[in-house]
């Protein structure tokens, strides 16, 4: 039974998540890519390349995991394709996720607060926990969209939530939502399969007293998450798969490489014993990854500016509040002091953190919000840990101060709240007007009332995948796509793009050579590439305001 303020949580973590969702922000290209794969399964039974049902959706050659896309396409069946059918998945989810939180920070600490009811109390500790979750920055961005990330954390929070219940009150129902909740994280997000193994050794070396006493139940998990498992390890045994993961991993990076020769060539003995020990791959690459690692811990990162894509933040913002610099460090302090009384749930708090950011640390980019985003979690507990003791240390003062010390705490923690709400509505899509596919929507309506007076659209390329957003926008048919299209080799980045389909063409604009070669066409260009001298018969404004596109009637 859900308590009322457990339930005013949840309907806030609803609102946030759900108030104008199919607007805001501007539908990207994977997002995109999710919604019309989906749409191509229902009228053809195959993916947008001709693909059967896969695991993997090939898309941008980037090989998507399948979970979300299967999650988004009874949506699609139902309500069209439209944003609402690509979104609501990931924003119920989050949501869930807040309760689920809840759930697991009260199993967490209950027994031990029936015995130590000094420390620390489980119902408010778990309240103040689903509370700092639901107005996360953190969560609150990656579960307003199509982002696999939010559905890992979602079924990884769920199956630790079931393996420390399991551990209390053992079922085989139990059994099988950990096994399954942990399986289908692994389906729904690439980052999951270095995390959740880590967390899983986590969970077994913190706990392994009481599961040696029901050793066959956890075997059991064990064994029905393996078999859920076969087809997906099947999957990732296919080359180009695995090449994708090469493209991006830490090993791309051909910078520790450099500094190996560089380092190597300081020494009078360039292929000495000790100079091959001392600068190789594996400490060069292990020293990378340390730094990428530890970065995930700055304060830059977590509290001022949030990461460096601009997809993945908000202006002035970090990934969490500037006021969660306060309570975690009194969360710390309060868990160094009381460690001993709490042993296995700190433990696996601290470990959940510590390994939280591992699957980012493999790749070039760092740090990386969205493959570190399960570190929200632990995060947003150690901070309502800390919120949690404040909150007691400042009931036990004078009437006064308590008062004065109580307005004080809120007024923060809602000044911090309405200044990234503030920052996310008004400035996020003005100030990063090319962190999601504005305008395009605009354009393809204008498009399709006007495409018949030309045999050829020629677009620019200088937005993110423009293919598939067409695709999208005009729910042109799956079948004639997959006879007709191309894909591209492979990019610098891992990526390729569908350069033509049917009469659209997506290209650079070069307006000297373009407007003499392709007559009756028209042309689609930037502000940059189209000059205004020409022939401009309709810009296209985002609904942020930013012109984005020049259409010229050649």
């Amino acid at each position: 039974m859900i308590n009322k303020i457990t339930l005013i949580i949840i309907l806030l973590a609803l609102v946030l998540r759900f108030w104008r969702l199919d607007t805001y922000p501007a539908l990207n290209a994977d997002e995109a890519a999710i919604g019309y794969n989906a749409y191509s399964l229902i009228q053809s039974g195959l993916d947008e390349h001709g693909n059967s049902w896969p695991i993997h959706f090939q898309s941008f050659n980037d090989y998507k995991p399948g979970l979300y896309f299967y999650l988004v396409l009874p949506l699609v069946k139902i309500l069209g394709l439209n944003v609402w059918a690509v979104r609501i998945p990931g924003a119920i989810l989050g949501v869930a996720t807040v309760y689920i939180v809840y759930l697991l920070v009260k199993e967490l600490l209950k027994d031990r607060f029936m015995q130590i009811k000094e420390l620390i109390n489980a119902e408010m500790m778990a309240s103040i926990a689903s509370l700092m979750l639901a107005i996360s920055p953190w969560h609150i961005h990656y579960s307003r969209g199509g982002w696999e990330v939010n559905v890992a954390t979602f079924f990884i929070t769920y199956g630790v939530y079931m393996f420390i219940k399991i551990l209390k009150k053992p079922d085989y129902s139990s059994f099988v939502l950990c096994a399954l909740s942990f399986a289908l994280s692994l389906y729904a997000y690439h980052a999951a399969r270095v995390v959740v193994p880590l967390l899983s050794l986590g969970l077994l070396v913190i706990y392994w007293r009481e599961i040696r006493k029901q050793i066959k139940n956890f075997l059991f998990i064990g064994l029905v998450g393996l078999f859920l498992l076969i087809p997906l390890m099947k999957d990732l045994t296919r080359s180009e798969i695995s090449s994708r993961s090469v493209g991006v991993g830490l090993f791309a990076d051909t910078g520790p490489l450099a500094r190996i020769n560089e380092q190597r060539g300081q020494h009078s003995n360039y292929l000495g014993l000790s100079t091959k020990l001392l600068h190789n791959k594996v400490v060069n690459y292990g020293l990378a990854f340390a730094d990428n690692w530890a970065e995930h811990y700055q304060g830059e990162f977590l509290f001022l500016s949030g990461d460096v894509i601009q997809r993945n933040k908000v202006p002035e913002t970090g990934q969490m509040y500037l006021f969660d610099i306060l309570f975690i460090v009194v969360g710390f302090i309060f868990i160094i002091k009381t460690f001993s009384q709490y042993t296995k749930p700190y433990s696996l708090i601290l470990w959940w953190l510590f390994i939280a950011p591992t699957a980012a640390a493999l790749t070039f980019q760092s740090p990386h919000a969205l493959r570190a985003q399960i570190m929200v979690i632990p995060l947003t507990i150690i901070s309502a840990l800390g919120l949690e003791k404040m909150f007691r240390l400042i009931r036990d003062t004078r009437y006064a101060i308590r008062i004065a010390s109580y307005v004080l705490l809120i007024t923060i923690v809602l000044w911090n709240f309405a200044r990234y709400e503030h920052m996310y509505w008004l400035h996020m899509a003005k100030e990063y007007p090319y962190s999601s596919q504005y305008g395009i929507e605009e354009l393809v309506t204008y498009i399709k009332q006007e495409q018949n007076k030309y045999s050829k659209v020629i677009v620019t390329a200088r937005y993110d995948q423009p293919y598939i957003l067409f695709l999208y926008y005009m729910k042109y048919p799956p079948a004639k796509f997959q006879k007709e299209h191309v894909l591209t080799p492979r990019d610098q980045f891992g990526f390729s793009t569908v350069n033509n389909f049917d009469e659209y063409h997506f290209q650079a604009i070069n307006w000297d050579v373009d407007q003499r070669a392709n007559p009756n066409s028209l042309l689609i260009g930037t502000p940059e590439e189209i000059p205004d001298a020409s022939n401009i018969v309709k810009e296209i404004y985002g609904s942020n305001g930013y012109k984005y596109f020049q259409i010229v009637a050649n």
